[in-house]
């Protein structure tokens, strides 16, 4: 159903930039602006990982260390069937945790030091295998494509304000309205909504690797009062994606969220596990 839902949206999104594109500047002009979204995302695909762990002062960490969630992560990395990430400690008050990286062979994961000190094994182990399904489902790549999609329909927007595009829908207000500010809005909630279907994916795929799906509904109610206490002082809320749970607070947070609310990824949890149960007991 996440795979279904990923689908349409992703294709939604792709129509949407056809049609703005064909309206704004003809084939020529969506492939410019297309061109460049992709320069922008791509880069940013590409260098993520290095640009977010310096940004927020992460700490590697490796099995001499005898880190606690370095021998977590090494479990479920090898229950998954993953190469096995790099393992970082964000030195941060605020309770959470994230994934980058290009691909599976190229990943990297990180928990900040609250996140470390309000979690059990259980809990924490909940939590990583969110984040390595990530990493599974190559979700970075799937967000960057919704990004260079959202992007560049932005960009068209822009077009269309100073001028560009058929003089026929230049001289109509109302059209070039939607142009420059409903198509643009669009795109974004439609890219809003991929990250919110695949953050379900991953606590389904995440609760598969764990084995400890209710586990990871208890962290995540504990990371929801946790970064409502300590929200992130530093950093960009463009990351905020990223995150298990959003880190910044503040605006129009259910229509503009990464995220789904966390009393519906709880409660789906909670259906996953009974679902399991039952079938363990027909095994």
């Amino acid at each position: 159903m996440n795979r279904t839902r990923t689908f349409f949206l992703m294709l939604s999104l792709t129509i949407l930039f056809v049609v703005i594109g064909g309206a704004v500047g003809g084939s020529q002009g969506a492939f410019i602006a297309f061109l460049f979204a992709a320069a922008i995302n791509f880069f940013s695909y590409w260098f993520s990982d290095k640009m977010v762990l310096k940004q927020y002062a992460a700490s590697e960490v490796g099995p001499d260390d005898q880190s606690r969630l370095y021998g977590i992560v090494s479990d479920l990395t090898r229950r998954a069937g993953l190469p096995m990430p790099r393992v970082f400690v964000v030195p941060e008050q605020n309770p959470n945790a994230f994934a980058t990286g290009r691909n599976p062979e190229h990943a990297s994961v990180a928990a900040t030091e609250g996140i470390l000190k309000i979690l059990d094994d259980d809990e924490l182990s909940g939590v990583m295998g969110h984040e390595l399904a990530h990493v599974k489902h190559r979700d970075m790549l799937t967000g960057t494509i919704a990004a260079t999609f959202a992007g560049a329909i932005a960009m068209l927007g822009q077009f269309a304000r100073f001028g560009v595009g058929d003089q026929s829908r230049r001289n109509n207000p109302l059209g070039l309205i939607l142009i420059m500010v409903g198509a643009p809005l669009g795109a974004m909630l439609i890219r809003m909504a991929v990250s919110r279907v695949r953050e379900y994916a991953a606590d389904e795929g995440g609760s598969e690797i764990s084995g400890k799906p209710l586990a990871l509904a208890s962290a995540l109610e504990k990371l929801q009062q946790g970064v409502q206490a300590a929200p992130l002082k530093r950093g960009n809320p463009a990351h905020s994606h990223m995150f298990i749970m959003n880190p910044f607070f503040g605006g129009l947070q259910k229509l503009f969220s990464t995220h789904p609310p966390v009393e519906e990824r709880v409660k789906r949890l909670q259906l996953f596990a009974r679902k399991s149960v039952g079938l363990q007991g027909t095994v």
